[in-house]
């Protein structure tokens, strides 16, 4: 599939990009995550939209409906403490969004709002899980490495039916939950436990995890040497924040620096993605040229190319890289890139599978707004969407051994 021509996306719309794949659940997120530290360092970045007007006359669209029931509710509620005029403003709004049927374009009260801004700071209190929509079901995208969640036992896929809270008196499906709630629901102070129903793929029987939250304050970037003469450079990226930058180029300086490195092991599993241009920064350390992801369905009915941007320091390193299903959004980005732009072979087992990318807005009295603004694609022109990245070879770590197996394949490929 071929794009031509396609504009090179501005710095001005870059800066206003966010891929994720939620609001990162319990953990953080990606959760969310997401870009280049400068231009999406924070929501402070984005513009403050603020709208007043009247119904245009081309919408046609009577709100005599909304005023009678907010009016009733107002005069026949039994409770009055429950009328509040700023929380029934905000469902309303929530609605509305929710009406498009998009769980990635979401309304953000300043309460909700405020979580996200922490999860772009990389330090919060939770259980340390992203958390997105599979088949229409709350489900785990991925614990984060170290966290309470993953020594819970928490596993990427697992679908999340239930989550409890005794202190704050919630025991509550999750059918028709929002992310927002969710999130909500299952951040709280350290110390404190939430309990989690999972159902497991392959099993009918739910799971309960008991997981006591704690700080979470996880570099993005890790960093170990495996195979023999400890030859091949293990490079995990655990999530694309506002941090990954630097501690990316740490990384790479001291690869370089290590005498006797004969490949690099890129590790994505279990990354739920983040910011699209951390994405594009590290794609274009392994490639010379030639394009990273190409967004289309803009709005404005444009394509845009993004494209490799500095000399790369690893072009001339072997690599292999490794994917599961927690691998989504920028990971994605970044898996597909390097597939098709460098060749390179993917290890593990099949991404995720989130396509479209968000925008975020700032509103004025502190909420915000998460519109999808186009889906990508990989540059041969794949959707991810359409059942993820399926890996070139496909191999299951099996947790009942001590053995890394999906790494140890990508050494083994790496020595041949």
């Amino acid at each position: 599939m071929k794009f031509l021509p396609i504009p090179r996306i501005s710095l001005g719309k870059l800066r206003k990009v966010i891929l994720t794949v939620v609001v990162i659940g319990a953990s953080v997120s990606v959760g969310f995550y997401f870009g280049r530290k400068g231009f999406l360092a924070s929501f402070s970045h984005f513009p403050i939209v603020t709208i007043s007007r009247q119904t245009p006359p081309e919408k046609s669209v009577d709100f005599s409906l909304f005023w009678r029931v907010w009016d009733s509710l107002d005069e026949s509620y039994y409770d009055d403490n429950k009328l509040v005029d700023s929380e029934m403003v905000y469902g309303a709004i929530k609605g509305m969004v929710s009406s498009l049927g998009d769980p990635y374009t979401i309304f953000l009260p300043p309460s909700e709002n405020k979580v996200v801004q922490e999860d772009l700071s990389g330090s919060f209190e939770g259980v340390g899980i992203q958390i997105g929509f599979k088949d229409g079901q709350l489900a785990v995208v991925a614990p984060l490495a170290g966290s309470p969640a993953e020594k819970a036992g928490v596993l990427a896929g697992d679908y999340i039916v239930n989550i409890k809270d005794e202190i704050k008196e919630i025991d509550k499906d999750t059918q028709e939950m929002t992310l927002p709630e969710a999130v909500r629901i299952i951040r709280g102070p350290a110390g404190t436990t939430v309990t989690l129903s999972l159902i497991r793929i392959g099993s009918e029987d739910p799971v309960e995890a008991d997981i006591v939250r704690r700080n979470i304050d996880i570099p993005s970037v890790s960093l170990a040497y495996e195979g023999e003469n400890e030859s091949i450079a293990h490079i995990k990226i655990l999530k694309f924040v506002a941090e990954t930058e630097s501690e990316w180029n740490e990384a790479v300086v001291e690869v370089l620096k290590r005498p006797g490195i004969e490949g690099i092991v890129l590790d994505l599993r279990n990354n739920p993605g983040g910011y699209l241009q951390s994405s594009v920064d590290i794609a274009s350390e392994f490639m010379s040229n030639g394009s990273v992801v190409v967004t289309e369905a803009m709005a404005d009915g444009e394509n845009y190319d993004f494209l490799v941007e500095r000399i790369g320091k690893l072009l001339e390193k072997p690599t292999v890289v490794l994917i599961n299903g927690g691998s989504a959004s920028a990971s994605e980005i970044l898996a597909g890139a390097l597939r098709d732009g460098r060749n390179m072979q993917l290890v593990g087992e099949t991404s995720f599978g989130k396509g479209t990318i968000q925008e975020p807005q700032q509103l004025s009295n502190g909420s915000g707004l998460h519109i999808t603004i186009s889906k990508w694609l990989t540059p041969s022109g794949f959707w991810v969407n359409d059942g993820g990245l399926v890996p070139d070879v496909e191999i299951v770590d099996d947790l009942e051994t001590a053995e890394d197996e999906q790494l140890q394949e990508a050494i083994k490929l790496l020595s041949e």
